[in-house]
């Protein structure tokens, strides 16, 4: 059973940095995709990074700040967020698409449905 965990979370001031780690024994072998969920909100996807490092981008309002990345010897894949902003505050999870677990859809995911194998998530806070 794979178990994935999330860190890297924390409070932040607007303007700041934080990178999100997303590790599982065996994640060279898949898929991750980085999604993020505030408050009385569904929970959204950010980006995807293949088993070979193929990047799909899923959120307008990250592009250009948010980055994913992974180093497969550490078994670890990363969310470099820039430039944080109050609405980027969020619970951050990562998961493993179901249907081809190496691969990322070019289509948004439904995270409920097209995702699974969630980490507890990290806390995102960005505030003054």
């Amino acid at each position: 059973q794979l178990r994935i965990v999330e860190s890297g979370g924390g409070l932040v001031q607007p303007g700041g940095s934080l990178r999100l780690s997303c590790a599982t024994s065996g994640l060279e072998h898949y898929a991750i995709g980085w999604f993020r969920q505030a408050p009385g909100n569904e929970r959204e996807p950010i980006s995807c990074i293949s088993k070979t490092g193929e990047v799909i981008e899923y959120l307008d309002s990250v592009k250009g700040r948010f980055t994913i990345s992974r180093d497969n010897a550490k078994n670890t894949v990363y969310l470099q967020m820039d430039n944080l902003k109050p609405e980027d505050s969020a619970v951050f999870y990562c998961a493993i698409p179901v249907l081809n677990p190496w691969t990322c859809s070019k289509n948004t995911p439904r995270p409920k449905y097209d995702y699974d194998h969630w980490g507890r998530g990290t806390q995102v806070t960005v505030s003054p």
